[in-house]
């Protein structure tokens, strides 16, 4: 079996710059790093996990909790995390609660007894005294600050206020705001706010606002409790969803009741992470940086390890893309 000496020999470096490398510590040149990891292939060289985190009190992982790893906002997410782990030299733990709290409490007490060099927080379940003094960098994604080190979001009210001026610039006039529902307060509630907010600046528009229940949320079976709501407002005649799984949901329900879309109905999503532009009629929807902000999350937690300060809220803007449901 190679040893970290054989893999000096074979890249031509010292055993402490190889250390560097693996650990991730100090400056180290593309090309030094990128001739240790040639060596290491070569001799099909495997790092002692529990001995590089005993060494430096810390492992390579950060952990990530996400309520729903089937949810294509989150399975985008981890997806886009994934490709900054990589980059930067970290390995994911990665946890999905389903909305449980005492699940959630356990997935945070095993990143501590795994050493992680940080965690994402994706979920809005955990008691937040739970995140105090934990010996690493929280970083929460798309949830309040509260106990956390730091948060990263999108303009949630701003991308409400794009939606109902889309709308409203279409020539809509009875809309209606559809919210997936939670009994905890999170940074996504403010699609809705901004959407209602700057509806209520137009004296000839009137809204309507349904929230699905918090069940909905895991299994995303919307379409029943849209369906209901949409019997009540029989004449709206512009949609906004506050996620795109809703607004397709919300397609069918108006399809099923014999009406069109864009012709009677204009729909818009919000996330813009599905394969939008080849469902028919393509979906208009608020595009959420999620890459941009899953690098945010890898890189504080990264300063926050080398001792380096980071900001404690980023806010990352979000815009319009219009298809062909408006």
């Amino acid at each position: 079996m190679a040893t970290l000496k054989d893999v000096a020999k074979e890249a031509g470096l010292s055993v402490g710059t190889v250390s560097r490398v693996l650990n991730n510590r100090g400056y180290i040149s593309e090309e030094t790093r990128e001739s240790v990891h040639r060596a290491m292939k070569r001799l099909n060289y495997q790092p002692n996990e529990m001995a590089r985190s005993l060494s430096r009190q810390r492992s390579s992982m950060i952990g990530v909790i996400v309520p729903n790893i089937a949810h294509p906002y989150f399975s985008m997410l981890i997806s886009c995390l994934e490709n900054a782990f990589h980059r930067e030299g970290y390995e994911m733990l990665l946890f999905a609660s389903h909305g449980k709290a005492d699940q959630e409490e356990e997935y945070v007490r095993a990143c501590v007894s795994n050493r992680v060099a940080g965690l994402i927080l994706c979920t809005g379940s955990v008691k937040t005294a739970r995140l105090r003094n934990l010996g690493f960098p929280v970083v929460t994604f798309e949830r309040f600050l509260n106990d956390a080190d730091a948060g990263v979001e999108c303009d949630n009210y701003g991308g409400g206020v794009l939606a109902a001026q889309e709308l409203i610039s279409a020539g809509c006039r009875n809309v209606a705001s559809i919210g997936g529902g939670g009994d905890v307060s999170m940074p996504a509630d403010g699609r809705q706010e901004g959407f209602l907010e700057e509806c209520g600046r137009h004296e000839d528009v009137r809204v309507h606002s349904f929230s699905c229940s918090v069940e909905r949320i895991l299994d995303m079976e919307y379409l029943p409790e849209i369906c209901r709501f949409l019997e009540q407002v029989p004449d709206v005649d512009g949609v906004f969803a506050n996620s795109d799984v809703i607004a397709l949901q919300v397609i069918s329900a108006l399809q099923k009741k014999g009406r069109k879309v864009p012709k009677d109905v204009r729909v818009i999503g919000y996330d813009d992470v599905l394969p939008l532009n080849i469902i028919n009629p393509a979906l208009t929807t608020i595009h959420q940086p999620v890459a941009e902000m899953a690098e945010a999350c890898v890189m504080i937690i990264k300063k926050a390890s080398q001792g380096e300060s980071f900001p404690v809220r980023t806010i990352f803007h979000v815009t319009l893309v219009r298809r062909e449901t408006t």
